[in-house]
């Protein structure tokens, strides 16, 4: 009898995203028998030496694709952002300090909004009031004795994408959730930097944070193990179970990027972006969200039709033709491609060959 493959679907979801299917073959392969062990990846103590191997290798995977320093600590974390946005406040900002926020989406908001609850914020630049439609002009007077400087590189819901970061002597920390190793990056100008797997690392359940040990001697109040960056880096991301496939998974994805290269990465990043932005600013039945080409996310392009009806019949028409994922966040409506690491040209060249049916089809 001849099996039944599954038809291949082009998933331009925001996240949990696509993973490239050499990564997923080797995963599924790892649930039945890991690495020649008898036992599934789902099984593998994680204080025993197959885990010890998973963890080691994916932290110095992540030095070499950053090029950071032996002053970093690489943690990998449960939680996710949410969780990140409480422990930054919680470790660095101590009483009487105050923190600055940069404020160009919903989610460098909320880890503002969640910083309030334990010290003083100062609110250093907004786009709010412009429906986050655009950047913020990046402030020129950031006061250096802050305690630490935090902004989101990109805005996954409205997207847009800094292309450069803030000046300050105070430490920057910065939430790469949607963007990291999408482009040649300076990280060692960041006191930390933390992503969500769930885009461009790996599978949603873990987020790696990159810390420097400065930072970690700095932290300003005591806290129970499980909310210390520095409890989890004694115990070198152990501290409780961690989740054990997605770190592995994760260590795949690294594998997959360090391959390939962040300079190709990112050249096809770029091209997907072009290829896709060139055609909603040429096709009639789509207007573009962001209209300052030079705040445009590389990985979150988001646009609109003439009304929600119009836009659920481009969406059934994608489904027709085996994409999902392109529906705007709920808060916000519209369409959204996200066009992380592991889609391809490919897939974007599809996408547009379907905008293009749309249009006639609406003429």
């Amino acid at each position: 009898m001849t099996k039944n493959l599954a038809k291949h679907i082009i998933n331009f979801g925001s996240g949990p995203a696509t993973l490239p299917q050499e990564v997923l073959k080797e995963a599924s392969e790892a649930i039945i028998n890991y690495n020649n062990s008898g036992l599934s990846i789902l099984e593998i103590p994680h204080r025993g030496h197959l885990f010890d191997a998973i963890l080691e290798e994916s932290k110095q995977l992540v030095r070499e694709i950053t090029g950071i320093s032996a002053d970093y600590e690489v943690l990998w974390l449960p939680g996710g952002g949410r969780l990140q946005f409480s422990m930054i406040p919680m470790n660095f900002l101590g009483e009487g300090e105050t923190a600055g926020y940069i404020d160009s989406g919903h989610w460098s908001a909320e880890a503002m909004e969640y910083a309030e609850y334990y010290g003083k914020v100062k609110l250093l630049a907004s786009s709010k009031e412009n429906n986050y439609r655009e950047l913020p002009a990046l402030p020129t007077n950031i006061n250096d004795d802050l305690a630490y400087v935090h902004y989101t590189t990109n805005n996954t819901i409205f997207g847009t994408q800094w292309k450069e970061m803030p000046n300050t002597n105070a430490p920057l920390i910065s939430d790469m959730s949607s963007d990291i190793f999408s482009k040649q990056t300076d990280y060692g100008k960041y006191a930390m930097f933390y992503a969500c797997a769930q885009k461009n690392i790996g599978p949603a359940g873990v987020a790696l944070v990159v810390v420097h040990k400065d930072l970690l001697t700095a932290t300003r109040r005591k806290l129970q193990p499980m909310l210390s960056y520095a409890a989890h880096a004694a115990k070198n991301s152990v501290l409780n179970t961690p989740p054990v496939f997605a770190i592995y998974t994760s260590m795949l994805m690294l594998r997959w990027t360090k391959a390939k290269g962040v300079a190709q990465i990112q050249a096809d990043n770029e091209q997907k972006a072009n290829l896709l932005y060139n055609e909603i600013d040429r096709n009639t039945a789509f207007t573009p969200v962001v209209s300052n080409t030079a705040h445009r996310s590389m990985m979150n392009v988001c646009f609109r039709a003439k009304d929600e009806a119009t836009e659920k019949a481009f969406v059934h028409l994608c489904a027709e033709n085996d994409i999902t994922g392109i529906d705007g966040h709920r808060s916000v409506g519209g369409l959204r491609v996200s066009l992380y690491n592991a889609i391809t040209i490919q897939d974007v060249e599809k996408l547009v060959a379907v905008m293009k049916e749309f249009e006639n089809i609406n003429k």
